[in-house]
C-alpha cells in the first residue's frame, strides 16, 4: 500500500490524475472512474488519489461543484477483488486497520469538501462504489442502474466507510438495514422511490443531466452553497434548537457577502443575478 508519487496540484484544471479522469469546465469538476474493462473498480492508489483530490477542492475557488461518474456504462464495481481483497487476506490487524481507515478517509474528504457533489450513476454501482455514490450530495440514476452494498457477500459487516451512519439518513433505517444485511441490489426504481436517487433518466441522459444540475449549482452563490453543505452535515448531531441557532449565524454570514447584495440589486432591476462567489 505504498503511497503514489502524484501529489494533487493546484489549480485543479491543470492537474492530471493517474487513477481517474478529471476535467474542469465552467466551474464544474468532472471526475470519471476510468477502468471500464473491469467496471471501474477502486484500488489502493485510486482511494488515496481521490481522497487527496477532494481535500484539494477546498483550496480551489475555481471549482464550484463536482460530478462523479464512471466510464463505459458502469459507475463502479467497488474494491478490486485481485488488487485489494487478495492482499487484505494476508495482512495483520495493524495493516487491515490502516486500510479501513484509509477507505473511510475518502468519505470524510467527500463530506468535508465544500463543493456539492453530484453522482451520475449508470450500470453497476456496488461495494465501495455504492459508498462513493452514497457520500455524494445528490445522485441521478440511469434507468438500468443497480446499487448494492456488497460487504456481507464477502463475509464482512455492512458498517463500512460510514454506511451505517449515512445510508439510514438517506433511505431510512429499515430499508438501509435490508440492503446492508442482504447485500442485494437496489434497482433504480427502488432507489428513486426510497430517496436514494433524485430522479431516473435514460442511460444517454444521466451524465448530461448531472452536468446540468452541477452547472446550475456552480452558477449559484458559492459561499452560500458551501454553508448549506456544512449545515446539512453539522445538523445531524444537533438538537432542533441548536440547529436553528447555527443556521441564524450561518445565514447572517451569508448576508455579509457581495453575492447577497448582487441578488438584491438584480431583483430590484428585474434581472437575473450573476453570482461571483464572494
Amino acid at each position: 500500500m505504498s503511497r503514489p508519487a502524484n501529489p494533487v496540484t493546484l489549480p485543479l484544471a491543470d492537474y492530471s490524475p493517474q487513477h481517474f479522469l478529471l476535467a474542469v469546465v465552467d466551474g464544474v469538476a468532472m471526475v470519471t472512474l476510468n477502468r471500464p474493462e473491469r467496471k471501474n473498480p477502486l484500488t489502493f492508489e485510486s482511494y488515496r488519489e481521490l481522497t487527496d483530490f477532494f481535500r484539494a477542492c477546498a483550496f480551489d475557488d475555481a471549482v464550484k461543484s463536482i460530478v462523479v461518474t464512471g466510464a463505459g456504462g458502469n459507475f463502479s464495481s467497488g474494491g478490486d477483488v485481485f488488487e485489494i481483497i487478495g492482499p487484505l487476506v494476508k495482512m495483520d490487524t495493524k495493516g487491515l486497520t490502516a486500510f479501513t481507515r484509509m477507505t473511510g478517509d475518502l468519505v470524510k474528504a467527500m463530506r468535508a469538501c465544500p463543493q456539492p457533489i453530484v453522482a451520475a450513476v449508470e450500470g453497476i454501482c456496488a461495494g465501495a462504489g455504492a459508498i462513493v455514490a452514497m457520500a455524494s450530495d445528490m445522485r441521478l440514476a440511469a434507468s438500468g442502474a443497480k446499487v448494492a452494498f456488497l460487504f456481507n457477500k464477502v463475509g464482512l459487516a455492512g458498517c463500512d466507510m460510514g454506511a451505517c451512519a449515512i445510508l439510514p439518513r438517506i433511505i431510512g433505517q429499515s430499508r438501509a438495514s435490508e440492503l446492508l444485511y442482504t447485500g442485494r441490489f437496489m434497482t433504480a426504481e427502488e432507489g428513486e422511490r426510497w430517496g436514494f436517487f433524485s430522479r431516473i433518466v435514460t442511460d444517454e441522459q444521466v451524465l448530461p443531466q448531472a452536468q446540468v444540475l452541477a452547472k446550475q449549482i456552480a452558477e449559484g452563490p458559492t459561499f452560500a452553497n458551501t454553508m448549506t453543505k456544512r449545515m446539512l452535515a453539522m445538523e445531524w448531531a444537533m438538537s432542533v434548537e441548536e440547529a436553528i441557532e447555527a443556521e441564524a449565524v450561518a445565514q447572517a454570514l451569508c448576508m455579509t457577502t457581495a453575492d447577497f447584495e448582487r441578488a438584491f440589486e438584480a431583483f430590484a432591476n428585474k434581472v437575473k443575478p450573476v453570482f461571483r462567489g464572494d
